[in-house]
């Protein structure tokens, strides 16, 4: 009998043994090359931590709030595609794993369960991602279902205004099942006898001619909280600030859009100074430690968004894996608050990271 995980990384072997190839390289894949998969996870190695001792770390609090809405720890679930190519029970069984988490799950545009299925399954806080199509009657009645069926904010996805070159997926012949948010709306099925069909299905449907302009559509339509994901730029944190919107996610997609992208850990911090405190900053992409967390609050994040893990954990052991994944980085995030002096998140500065560039400063 294979020893249990003691880590989140040990969650992706296990996946990787449990699902068809196919399916994991789906998941575990990056754009082209995969440089920026690699450095969203190697640029966390090269900050460091500064601890501070002689303080009272007897009781750890890793509580905080997110536009408002309390969570245990600020550690959230990324929106991440069909959930039931690694499980049966799909978004159902992720959603009931953050509810016993006591955090936000962000269900992902192209879930394998419904909007509806997924909110009658738990009572909890949730968000709802958004792509907007060319046709923007699909975005408006699927905002018009997030909002009657309680999910508490949308994040707007814009870094795809078209699908990144994933080539796991082209020579694998990737094959998407029909997206069930979207039946009686029209097919996701393209035909195809080689290749991706969800890259040409992505690249049919997306409308590559959104623009920062269409913030107030969008904002015409719901009367949710809005916030955009696919950040990575001081100047574009200026812009997200300016249209009003309720905060912003720090993210490269993972690294399956634009390769040769900036690791996220590395802008974060350019992010976090633009937008000078108007609104709340969340990250994601790289995110496998509990100390990686504790980096991301210093330079500024309110709180993290975790993907392929929580999708590890969930092709793995299903819910409970899930659930395992978030106490797991819980658990190590409340260590390194102890070790770093830290006895509440607010309590976690700048002066405990030292990145490379206060590295390089330090020598000129």
């Amino acid at each position: 009998m294979p020893a249990e995980p003691v880590n989140v990384n040990e969650f992706q072997q296990l996946a990787k043994e449990a699902i068809p190839k196919m399916y994991y390289d789906f998941y575990a894949g990056g754009a082209e090359d995969e440089f920026s998969l690699k450095e969203n996870m190697e640029a966390f190695r090269r900050i460091t931590l500064r601890p501070r001792v002689l303080v009272d770390v007897s009781r750890i609090d890793l509580s905080t709030t997110v536009l408002g809405f309390p969570i245990s720890a600020p550690i959230m679930i990324a929106p991440t595609a069909l959930h039931k190519l690694a499980h049966p029970e799909g978004e159902v069984a992720t959603a009931k794993a953050a509810a016993a988490c006591n955090t936000i799950m962000v269900l992902s545009f192209t879930s394998t369960c419904t909007v509806e299925e997924v909110a009658s399954s738990c009572k909890a806080v949730r968000f709802f991602q958004l792509y907007v199509y060319k046709r923007r009657d699909v975005a408006a009645v699927l905002v018009q279902r997030a909002e009657r069926n309680g999910y508490k904010a949308l994040v707007l996805t814009v870094d795809v205004p078209r699908l990144g070159r994933r080539e796991a997926d082209i020579k694998n012949n990737m094959i998407a099942p029909q997206l069930k948010n979207l039946d009686g709306l029209f097919s996701t099925q393209v035909e195809s006898d080689k290749g991706s069909n969800m890259e040409r299905f992505a690249n049919q449907t997306l409308d590559a001619s959104l623009r920062w302009e269409d913030i107030a559509w969008l904002r015409s339509i719901t009367n949710l909280p809005i916030i955009i994901k696919g950040i990575l730029t001081g100047e574009d944190a200026i812009k997200a600030a300016e249209v009003g919107v309720a905060g912003i996610v720090v993210s490269n997609h993972g690294a399956r859009q634009l390769d040769y992208s900036p690791a996220t850990i590395s802008v974060l911090e350019e992010v976090v100074h633009a937008t000078k405190g108007k609104i709340p900053v969340l990250f994601d992409g790289g995110v496998r430690r509990g100390t990686d967390v504790f980096k991301a609050l210093a330079l500024g994040a309110q709180a993290v968004l975790v993907g392929r893990p929580v999708i590890f954990g969930l092709a793995a052991k299903g819910e409970a894996g899930v659930r395992r994944v978030i106490e797991m980085l819980k658990n190590e995030l409340e260590l390194t608050m102890a070790l770093s002096g830290c006895p509440r998140v607010k309590d976690i500065t700048r002066s405990h990271v030292r990145t490379e560039k206060d590295r390089l400063h330090s020598m000129l």
